[in-house]
Order: C-alpha cells, then sequence, then structure tokens
C-alpha cells in the first residue's frame, strides 16, 4: 500500500490539472477535517505547500495559504454552530456529545482555566498545539461565548494554522529535489509534531501515578 502511495505520489500530474484538483480537494478536506477531527489536516496542508513550493506558478504557495485558512475557518463555525445548538437544547445534540467524548476532564478544566485568563490567544494557541482544538472549543462552548467572538479569534487561529503547517511544507520542499520526497518529509515532520504533546501527556500522566504511590 505504501508502494502505490509512492507511486503516486511520484507521478504527479501537470501543473494545471494540479491546480484545477488540488485546490478544491484541499478546501473540501481542510473543511472536513474541522467538522470531523481525526482527518490530519496538518500533514494535508503540508503535502499542498510541498507540491506548491515545486510549481512555477508564484502564486501557488499564496493559494494554499488562503484555501487552507478559509476553509478551516469555515469548518471550525460550522462545528460550533452545531455544537451552540446542542448548548441550548436540553437534550444536548450528537455533535456536542461527540465533543466531549474527545475531551477528559482534567484537559476540558485546564482549557476553561486559560480561557478565563487569555480568550483570543488561547484560541490561537489551540489550533497550533495538536489535539488542542477541540478543547478549547468545548470550554467556548460552554462558556456560552457569541459566535461572533469566537470567529474574530477563530480567524486569527486559522491563519497562524496554516502559515505554520506551510512552513512545514516549504521546508520539506526545499530539502529535497523531487515533490514526493518533499511531501514524505512533510508528512513525517507533522505526524512527528502532532504526536509529541500525546507523550508528554502520558510521562506526565504516568509521573503523577508514580508519585501517588509514593506518597501511598
Amino acid at each position: 500500500m505504501s508502494g502505490g502511495l509512492l507511486a503516486a505520489v511520484r507521478d504527479l500530474p501537470p501543473e494545471s490539472t494540479q491546480q484545477a484538483v488540488g485546490y478544491p480537494s484541499l478546501f473540501l478536506l481542510v473543511s472536513l477535517g474541522a467538522l470531523v477531527p481525526v482527518v490530519p489536516t496538518g500533514a494535508i496542508v503540508s503535502s499542498a505547500a510541498v507540491v506548491a513550493f515545486h510549481q512555477s506558478s508564484p502564486f501557488s504557495l499564496l493559494y494554499v495559504f488562503l484555501v487552507a485558512s478559509a476553509a478551516a475557518f469555515l469548518g471550525d463555525l460550522a462545528l460550533y454552530w452545531l455544537g451552540q445548538r446542542g448548548v441550548r437544547s436540553r437534550n444536548g445534540s450528537r455533535w456536542l456529545g461527540a465533543l466531549r467524548s474527545r475531551v477528559t476532564p482534567d484537559r476540558l478544566a485546564h482549557a476553561q482555566e486559560r480561557l478565563d485568563s487569555h480568550q483570543v490567544s488561547v484560541l490561537v494557541l489551540s489550533r497550533l498545539v495538536p489535539a488542542g482544538r477541540i478543547p478549547v472549543m468545548l470550554a467556548c462552548l460552554l462558556a456560552r461565548m457569541p459566535l461572533r467572538r469566537f470567529a474574530r479569534g477563530d480567524a486569527a487561529a486559522c491563519l497562524a494554522w496554516a502559515a505554520t503547517y506551510q512552513l512545514i511544507g516549504i521546508l520539506g520542499g526545499s530539502l529535497f529535489p523531487e515533490p514526493w520526497q518533499g511531501v514524505v518529509a512533510a508528512v513525517g515532520l507533522t505526524l512527528l509534531v502532532s504526536a509529541v504533546p500525546a507523550a508528554w501527556r502520558r510521562l506526565r500522566g504516568g509521573g503523577r501515578d508514580a508519585l501517588r504511590h509514593e506518597d501511598a
């Protein structure tokens, strides 16, 4: 399967075809990933940036940035609006329930604590930190933050997020002569960045458990 993926990436179509198919696909995948937080949107943006880096058009990277940030923003707003419907309803909603199921009580409490102190900056950081978006969004929903205020903070967050993952893609594209090599490098780096916070949380959790056993 990995061999087939590499072969597909190696045999890239002409630039006109890449642009005609690539930008709508990028928008669809990123917006879908914002609604269903299991799609690796960071890796998608980095891969698109690698391909754009190797294109002759001077605006390719700008288009990737604009499409990715707009898709992330619209996806976030749609998810927040759906979550708001659940907050207002007595019985909640499946969207709100899905958000709750992805956040532990400790992470929610931490997000609510940070939201009380730094609203806009927390929204920006939540998109930059892997797996940080949903806890902060849920905290905003439970605090009944209006959609307009959430949108103002989320706009800056989506721009920063798109720029960060595009830079990862540019780095991967600049290190290797072939686009497919840069795509593989960018995806690997993105997945590594995504895995670090989870590993850190496990290490911290294990350390706390060990201290509890010692105190007992």
